[in-house]
């Protein structure tokens, strides 16, 4: 059980190198950007997240990409689109920008809440994921899209799933897991 400690000890440090990683990411974009993203529906979010995950996927399979970026932009990519879907999923689509730091503030609440997910989950299921590969969570990552996909075709209406936003915090934690695997274990 120590060892298991240990390890889980490793995942949050490695959680929050990701985190920093992603969030400075999306702090430079807003710099240029400014929150254009608000005026997307979570639909539009969803969409944009499923093209990453499928160039990844089409990558993986082809072992070659054409342009200049690889697959651990997209897993950036894929973390800050979800977050973005989180928060408009809140707030509602707006032609307004918000303020950087109540954007910053919505990004990290929602990292927070992927965190203890991820914690909790990772407890029960006592840090399986490490022997997964990147493409199974690509796999899952679009798995969780085609059924966030269904749900909102469905207007968000579920009988017994979870909604869209527990498919977006477990979207987060897949690939957060596959950037600890590219960035600390390749």
């Amino acid at each position: 059980m120590p060892h298991l400690t240990k390890q889980m000890e490793k995942t949050n440090q490695q959680y929050v190198q990701v985190i920093s990683m992603c969030r400075n990411i999306f702090q430079k974009k807003m710099k240029d950007y400014g929150t254009a993203w608000r005026i997307l529906r979570p639909i539009s979010l969803t969409d944009q997240i499923y093209i990453k995950a499928q160039r990844i996927r089409s990558i993986e399979e082809k072992g070659v990409s054409k342009v200049d970026e690889g697959v651990r932009s997209e897993f950036i990519g894929i973390i800050n689109y979800a977050i973005m879907g989180l928060i408009q999923l809140e707030l509602g689509t707006s032609e307004n920008e918000l303020l950087e730091e109540e954007t910053i503030r919505l990004y990290d609440k929602y990292f927070d809440t992927a965190k203890k997910l991820m914690q909790a989950k990772n407890h029960d299921y006592g840090e399986a994921w490490r022997n997964m590969r990147v493409s199974s969570y690509t796999d899952l990552i679009l798995m969780k899209l085609k059924r966030t996909k269904q749900i909102e075709d469905n207007q968000g209406k579920t009988l017994v799933s979870e909604g869209i936003d527990a498919n977006y915090l477990d979207i987060i934690n897949y690939a957060v897991f596959a950037l600890i695997k590219i960035e600390f274990e390749a």
